[in-house]
């Protein structure tokens, strides 16, 4: 199969029934895809030997596919297999991203809507290392999320993350790493990049969901863990004052598990014990789990 550019790390991606290595060329200019944005995907990871929660991730994309309107076509379990099938062509030395993807190849009438029946399918496993637990910055974004009336927020769609990008490309301007996302009505919604929680008088809060963003499965994970250890998570509506004020900040996704929030604005954080533990808390939990 012909290459697109060079992948920027050891990629491996499975499409039409056969691996192939390096960034494999799999759109055209009349791809609905290329033009329209009609994709989904998923994201997992692989480090340590571990695959966490990737039968749930597997699950997800299907279930975004069909948020979007596409159709399908690999049952959970066949993308848990694969993926492990594709994760012994790489050495075991650098976490790898693991991202089952669906498009829509034509569309419908007068070209807008996807055609379901055009619906193709890739999983694409490639190195990307974990950023620093060291954590990271965020200020308060300009931009909004959208609601599920305007964009399809139930879905991990590609067409919603060209705002999230433009919101951390806004944010590096100024000076941070991320940035600190709002909803319509100016409450947190989530980082450029993933879940986000406070902890304040030694209670840990985050976001309620509100068809803005996606509940994270890593945040889902992580809110159950903190609960069987003993400290319950409360979901609620939460200003930018509230972060401000917060004892510690932390955020929770697939790319790099659970991470602190080290600088908001221009107040400086200290890693907090809660962050601390919850990072804990979910590598025993994922390390206790079987692996392929």
């Amino acid at each position: 199969m012909t290459l697109a550019a060079a992948a920027q790390s050891a990629t491996w991606t499975f499409v039409d029934g056969d691996w192939y290595d390096g960034n494999v060329a799999i759109l055209g200019p009349r791809s609905h895809a290329m033009w329209l944005g009609t994709s989904v995907f998923d994201g997992a990871r692989w480090f340590e030997g571990v695959a966490p929660d990737l039968d749930r991730h597997a699950a997800r994309v299907n279930a975004s596919a069909i948020a979007l309107g596409l159709k399908p076509s690999m049952s959970a379990e066949k993308i848990v297999g694969l993926t492990w099938d594709g994760l012994k062509k790489f050495d075991g030395k650098t976490a790898v991203y693991i991202r089952p993807m669906y498009w829509a190849e034509h569309g419908g009438y007068m070209g807008v809507p996807a055609d379901p029946a055009s619906t193709r399918f890739c999983l694409c496993l490639y190195e990307s290392p974990m950023i620093s637990p060291a954590g990271f910055s965020v200020t308060v974004s300009p931009f909004r999320r959208p609601t599920i009336e305007t964009m399809p927020t139930n879905a991990k769609a590609g067409c919603l993350y060209p705002n999230n990008g433009r919101a951390i490309l806004e944010a590096k301007m100024r000076g941070f790493d991320n940035a600190l996302v709002l909803d319509m009505l100016g409450n947190v919604a989530e980082t450029g990049t993933s879940n986000i929680f406070l902890v304040k008088g030694g209670h840990v809060l985050t976001p309620a969901p509100n068809g803005t963003f996606l509940s994270g499965i890593t945040r889902s994970r992580t809110m159950t863990l903190l609960d069987e250890y003993g400290f319950k998570t409360i979901e609620k509506a939460l200003s930018v004052r509230e972060f401000l004020e917060a004892d510690e900040i932390f955020s929770t996704g697939n790319h790099s598990k659970v991470v602190p929030v080290t600088r908001i604005e221009d107040r400086n954080l200290q890693p907090g014990p809660v962050a601390k533990k919850a990072r804990e808390l979910y590598w025993e939990w994922a390390h206790s789990t079987s692996a392929g």
